[in-house]
């Protein structure tokens, strides 16, 4: 059976995208499942809201997390909505055994939108950076990556979902391009800190655009972040 790892930044569409799967007979979803591991072994600057209840709700150890999907996945499709950040080890050989999908964000809305839950984040804590690094070392070992941008996905969802399906060798069903509102039951318990927007959505809702303003004192964090995103744009599936 099939472990597809969507591996993201905070404030992306990334739990759209797992409430889409969600909506499939034939996959499991598990949100974030290395949060816990993250909050207990990095060494944050930074408090995360209900850090410690996060903790004490989940399994802290990498290897039983790893093991714990593994498991689940000898019976069934599993898909994984995960942080980049999350993966704290430098070379996460577990990863390539699975699918990996990398879901990016411009770093100005990014950052726009983190920081109305967190204040001060740093380059660590958006993801972008990790997720390069996991790019770079998953290429090194002739892996198959999946670069996907929520911009792209917003263009037309029903085509892309439709591309990263047939990438991903799934049929797509039209149940991914909707959902009830007020979020699913396998909705972390951090939910209620972080998801409230996508509580409100039945699916993937185009946003007004308006203009993205980056607080003054995080400027230095997206001269930082930029770079890696625009390493990372080359590989981004196109919403044809």
């Amino acid at each position: 059976m099939k472990v597809i790892n969507l591996i993201s930044g905070p404030r992306n569409i990334s739990t759209a995208l797992m409430y889409s799967f969600a909506q499939r007979k034939d996959f499991v979803v598990i949100d974030e499942p290395f949060y816990g591991y993250y909050l207990k072994q990095a060494n944050l600057a930074i408090n995360h809201p209900s850090h410690f209840d996060i903790i004490a709700a989940m399994d802290c150890e990498e290897r039983n997390v790893v093991e714990s999907i593994e498991e689940l996945a000898k019976t069934q499709h599993v898909f994984i909505k995960g942080m980049a950040h999350h993966f704290l080890s430098e070379e996460p050989a577990y990863l390539k055994n699975w699918q990996n999908v990398f879901l990016i964000r411009h770093p100005r809305k990014l950052i726009s939108s983190f920081a109305k839950v967190i204040s001060n984040p740093t380059l660590n804590d958006i993801g972008i950076k990790k997720s390069f690094e996991l790019v770079k070392y998953l290429e090194q070992n002739n892996k198959d990556i999946v670069v996907i941008d929520s911009d792209e996905l917003m263009i037309h969802p029903e085509n892309y979902l439709k591309e990263l399906c047939g990438i991903l060798d799934i049929p797509f069903y039209n149940s991914m391009l909707s959902w009830e509102q007020g979020g699913i039951p396998e909705d972390g318990i951090w939910a209620k800190h972080w998801y409230a927007n996508v509580h409100k959505t039945t699916g993937f809702k185009v946003q007004q655009k308006q203009p993205v303003q980056v607080p003054p004192h995080l400027g230095p964090l997206l001269a930082e972040a930029l770079p890696y995103y625009e390493s990372l744009t080359p590989y981004i599936l196109k919403n044809k």
